[in-house]
């Protein structure tokens, strides 16, 4: 292990002129410098062809991990549909609001915390494509034993199943395509993958529309196997992906580490192309090979350094406004937005639920497609101003408690789309993205699992919070 990080050594100490690193006479430190290098480094090798056949395989390995973002968005949106349909109810002896349905939504988040425990250790241990394949298969269990369920505590723990997976594989995803997408156009990539929450939930709103027609339990059932298909797929094809270059650099493999840079990234596929010379000397500038990243339960690097507690504070900061901001009651209990709204019609709430999902993911794809070009912060902060206005807008427009104005009504769901398409803009894509660029390398896989910690917490406000506050004070939810 130590030989082979030697000899990496040896082959940067040894290269020609031309590389981005001799423009500062040494490796790249701070963003501008490595923003410098990078661009240097392009001028000379200007990355895979977006349409040549390795860019195609780069594709086919992001569907793959998106599959796991796919997981979260279905069962979100799979759940508050059902939550809605009379026929779930009647089986379950629900009303849609109140503390049985606090419960319902709850155990989910519950099992997501459990499940920071494997995502810290598993992909560290035995790399991002195992950790990711225990997940979804974890959510296959629990996808079929929810599906099957004839009582409500064999209901709660297939859900609890679910989030324990879903949970494990959506952190192990964020860092694995983050180590394997070109650098140059990262954001693209990472931008999609969070995106493609709303692909679970366009399937699973869909469907229901359907369904929801239906007069036996199937109406209900059939969406929740239909869950099974995309952690099915990522349980398939996941070890048919390359394992990430940083991984594979840190229990020795750095050979292994710089072929698959070189055939993902570079234009020629040539292990001395400056673009993957530049970034193996960032790897090993931030791996240590027995750091503390190899002790599971040490998350002492999120903390160690000044700078380290900044990212941090960075990370709960997302992780908690990602939640806060108004998109969980949206996300969960839109049905029941509606019915506040007026609507009491099921098949219409069903209908307009599945629009929701359509309008959210894009506005998401648009976010992805322009977070390279306008930064970070400056789409954070812009989105998160004008999701601010249009919530006060929606709450005064739905006050009426769905009884009189029907235009205020109609009006008031109008901002409700609205919110949701601003609100995917901005914050859907950076959700994955800002932590995994701002975090360490040593700290990435421990990092992305405490966001889903913060993030997991703070969804219990929304899971076990607003089906009581619904119930006991209505519209007024929308105000917490």
């Amino acid at each position: 292990m130590a030989g082979s990080k030697k000899g990496t050594h040896s082959s940067l100490e040894n290269k020609g002129p031309g590389h981005p690193e001799d423009a500062l006479g040494v490796v790249p430190v701070t963003p501008m410098e490595r923003q410098f290098a990078l661009e240097s480094a392009l001028k000379t090798d200007p990355g895979v062809s977006r349409f040549g056949s390795r860019a195609f395989y780069m594709y086919l390995i992001t569907l793959v991990a998106c599959c796991c973002s796919g997981d979260s968005g279905f069962d979100g949106t799979v759940m508050g549909g059902i939550n809605s349909m009379i026929q779930y109810q009647r089986f379950f002896h629900m009303t849609g609001v109140g503390s049985k349905t606090s419960i319902v939504f709850g155990i989910y988040t519950i099992g997501s915390i459990c499940g920071a425990i494997p995502a810290s250790y598993l992909p560290d241990r035995f790399g991002r494509r195992c950790s990711m394949f225990f997940g979804n298969l974890v959510v296959c269990v629990g996808a079929v034993i929810t599906a099957n369920a004839k009582y409500q505590s064999m209901f709660l723990g297939g859900r609890f199943l679910t989030g324990l997976g879903s949970f494990c594989a959506g952190a192990s995803a964020k860092s694995f395509l983050a180590e394997l997408s070109p650098p140059q156009s990262r954001g693209a990539y990472l931008g999609f993958l969070n995106s493609f929450f709303y692909v679970g939930q366009i399937a699973a709103t869909g469907m229901m529309v359907s369904t929801g027609n239906w007069s036996n339990d199937m109406s209900w059932r059939l969406p929740l196997y239909i869950q099974l298909v995309p952690a099915a797929l990522n349980v398939l094809f996941v070890f048919l992906c390359p394992e990430s270059p940083r991984w594979l650099y840190s229990i020795g493999k750095s050979d292994q580490a710089r072929a698959i840079l070189a055939w993902l990234h570079s234009s020629n596929g040539d292990i001395d192309s400056p673009l993957v010379h530049l970034e193996m000397s960032e790897i090993e500038e931030k791996i240590q090979v027995d750091g503390a990243d190899k002790i599971w339960w040490d998350f002492r690097p999120l903390f160690m350094t000044r700078a380290d507690r900044q990212r941090a504070y960075m990370v709960i900061l997302i992780g908690a406004f990602g939640q806060l901001s108004g998109n969980g009651l949206i996300t969960y209990f839109l049905p029941v937005l509606l019915q506040d709204a007026g609507i009491v019609d099921q098949n219409r709430r069903l209908t307009l639920n599945f629009v929701n999902s359509v309008t959210s993911y894009i506005g998401a794809l648009a976010g992805s497609a322009v977070i390279d070009r306008f930064g970070r912060r400056r789409i954070l902060l812009t989105s998160t101003i004008i999701i601010t206005c249009i919530l006060a807008i929606t709450t005064g427009l739905l006050s009426f408690n769905g009884t009189g104005n029907v235009a205020r009504g109609n009006a008031g769901i109008t901002f409700i789309f609205l919110f949701m398409v601003v609100f995917s803009f901005g914050w859907t894509p950076m959700q994955a993205l800002y932590p995994a660029e701002v975090l360490s390398y040593e700290a990435r896989a421990k990092g992305l699992a405490f966001l889903g910690i913060v993030a997991q917490a703070v969804t219990c406000i929304n899971t076990f919070g607003l089906p009581v506050a619904l119930e006991r004070i209505g519209w007024k939810g929308a105000c917490l």
